[in-house]
């Protein structure tokens, strides 16, 4: 019996976001508008930034990056729950659920760092604009981008090898709608104090750390742009700092909220509400942020989409 009692789990079974079959038709609806709207806008963005030679900036570099990122976010998550729902098979096997969870923390880390590249950038743009273009070079563009990346595969990797060695011998129910660190954690039936040890870490590091960076840059910004003589110049530069900042609000608000909180205020409710909100909506609504109030990006757009208008016709 002792072997039996240690086999580990070889499925979960992702209960979603709710578990009333009536739910599921809104939630399909509405997941799958919010996903094409993610897709498009997103990818409309980086062709927009690619094919405009105007837009070849560190700025609009990096924001074609994090676009990049909010897309494989997103498609890490939501296809698989679209599909669930649509096929009513909400089970997913333990590879496929270790793969899914190494994107997701991968392109997570991605999107906090970039995040706290942009702010830099903004920094550097705002209190050292003379030397901005040395400052800003495209070899430490490619560092602040390609770091990341590498650093992103490495947390994630160790976050997959320290999750294969639990064993899941009991209750394979996941509730949530897609395979998250912390709910898997409580699933398991062997001591995960190495695993929770290592996601306050991580958390510390990729989370905590890059935001003390963005608080300290703005705060930097703000006294620069207070200096600024002409009410017209401190708006100026106010505004193209907006868009970030909303960008931080959503995105920190959320996971801060979920992997540096107290685990006695976390409830499966909370946990799968702030996993919409940064796995959904925040990348849904970056294309509309970054966009709406940036003059050249829009024209860039247009311009963008006119071409494929008129080169169709």
């Amino acid at each position: 019996m002792e072997p039996q009692n240690k086999t580990s789990a070889s499925e979960f079974i992702l209960l979603g976001l709710s578990e009333k079959p009536e739910h599921e038709p809104v939630l399909f609806s509405l997941f799958l508008c919010m996903y094409v709207v993610t897709a498009v806008g997103n990818l409309l963005i980086i062709l927009a930034i690619s094919s405009d030679s105007h837009l070849h900036t560190p700025m609009y570099f990096f924001l074609a990056n994090l676009s990049l990122v909010d897309f494989c976010l997103a498609t890490n998550t939501i296809p698989k729950m679209l599909v669930n729902i649509q096929t009513r098979n909400k089970s997913i096997s333990y590879p496929c659920c270790l793969t899914q969870m190494y994107f997701f923390h991968f392109f997570g880390i991605m999107d906090s760092v970039l995040i706290a590249v942009m702010a830099y950038d903004r920094f550097v743009a705002i209190c050292h604009p003379l030397h901005y273009a040395t400052i800003m070079n495209p070899r430490l563009c490619g560092l602040l981008v390609g770091g990341p990346w590498v650093y992103s595969c490495f947390i994630s990797l160790t976050h997959i090898l320290l999750m294969a060695r639990l064993v899941f011998c009991g209750n394979n129910e996941l509730p949530h709608y897609f395979c998250d660190l912390t709910p898997l954690l409580r699933l398991s039936c062997t001591d995960t104090t190495v695993n929770k040890i290592f996601v306050l870490i991580v958390a510390g590091m990729v989370i905590a750390t890059p935001f003390v960076c963005i608080l300290a840059s703005y705060a930097r910004i703000i006294i620069a742009i207070m200096k600024v003589p002409s009410a017209g110049g401190r708006k100026k530069a106010f505004s193209t700092c907006s868009s970030h900042l909303s960008v931080v609000v959503l995105f920190y608000g959320t996971t801060i909220g979920v992997y540096l909180c107290p685990s006695s205020v976390r409830t499966a409710v909370k946990e799968k509400a702030s996993a919409v909100m940064y796995t959904a909506v925040t990348p849904m609504l970056n294309p509309f942020i970054y966009s709406l109030r940036n003059r050249d990006l829009k024209g860039a757009l247009r311009k963008f989409i006119n071409r494929k208008i008129s080169a169709s016709s």
